[in-house]
């Protein structure tokens, strides 16, 4: 999937979408493919993007890291890396330390900052890229949420969970090389996470309907479909077969793209990420290790 062609599509829906509401036009490039780390390197090229920030945990690091620090040597571009430390029960958390560790670590000279791995790395991130005005890369080790495009940071402050508008990226590398051979328990949170969305496209018809909440058909409908390509092929995507794991990347990249395109939440987050918010801040009062985010909200 080329993402700058899908985007130019709901761009140009968007122009002749008749609800009135406000939209957002949507910058976004990159890829959805195998092999999709050996585009990374060409892309911060093009850009004029010299030196750049690489935030990894252990994990993907080995997974992906090694791989693209690889390909930004052969093509002579810079780059320092952060590596964040794991808390007490091995999470990595998108907490008040963690930030700090990331903004401490991210250099001043880079251009644009990588984020390597999950949902959580990609919130840490997009919040530092936004205080520090860098650009943000999108590089996901697994299919496992849908927030890797949009522009909302779930961060845990003072042990609440806090959404905090910062920065989409303006790429994502999704490589499916990597992608099917991420643990079966993270592919499994993005499909759950795209099971929630029959409870959030419900809640958002529902309060249109009795509060007179704006309401958009075309955000509904991208994430409608994005929803029932998932379901159609749930036995490709519980095997991780590359045609599987595409359609799920895929349809988590949509719900993004259907939140960026009004500017907020709903269209793909309602009662069951209230839900998934509740435990998780639970879980951390207890000291108890995190359980992945699609997994409670699916």
């Amino acid at each position: 999937m080329d993402i700058k062609t899908r985007v130019d599509e709901i761009n140009r829906r968007a122009a002749g979408c008749p609800c009135g509401n406000p939209h957002f036009s949507i910058k976004l490039e990159g890829f959805i493919a195998r092999g999709a780390i050996q585009r990374v390197a060409p892309y911060l090229i093009t850009k004029g993007i010299s030196h750049v920030t690489i935030v990894v945990d252990h994990q993907t690091k080995e997974a992906v890291g090694n791989l693209l620090f690889t390909e930004l040597t052969a093509k002579e571009i810079e780059f320092d890396t952060v590596i964040l430390t794991e808390n007490v029960n091995g999470d990595i958390a998108a907490d008040e330390a963690t930030l700090v560790e990331a903004l401490l670590g991210i250099s001043d000279h880079s251009q644009a900052v990588l984020a390597i791995g999950g949902g959580t790395i990609h919130d840490i991130v997009r919040f530092a890229s936004a205080k520090m005005k860098k650009s943000f890369i999108s590089v996901p080790t697994a299919a496992s949420v849908d927030g890797f495009v949009s522009s909302g940071a779930p961060l845990i402050i003072r042990g609440n969970k806090q959404t905090i508008q910062a920065a989409s990226p303006d790429a994502i590398f999704a490589d499916l090389d990597v992608l099917i051979r991420a643990p079966r328990a993270m592919t499994a949170a993005g499909y759950g996470d795209m099971l929630g969305k029959y409870t959030s496209l419900a809640d958002w018809k529902f309060s249109h309907a009795t509060a007179g909440e704006p309401f958009c058909p075309l955000a509904y409908e991208l994430t409608w479909e994005a929803l029932e390509d998932c379901v159609r092929h749930t036995s490709e995507i519980a095997v991780a077969s590359p045609e599987g794991i595409r359609l799920l990347m895929e349809a988590l990249v949509v719900s993004g793209l259907s939140m960026q395109l009004v500017d907020h939440s709903r269209p793909a987050s309602g009662a069951e990420h209230h839900l998934s918010h509740m435990w998780e801040m639970a879980l951390l009062r207890e000291g108890r290790p995190q359980i992945l985010h699609g997994a409670k909200v699916g």
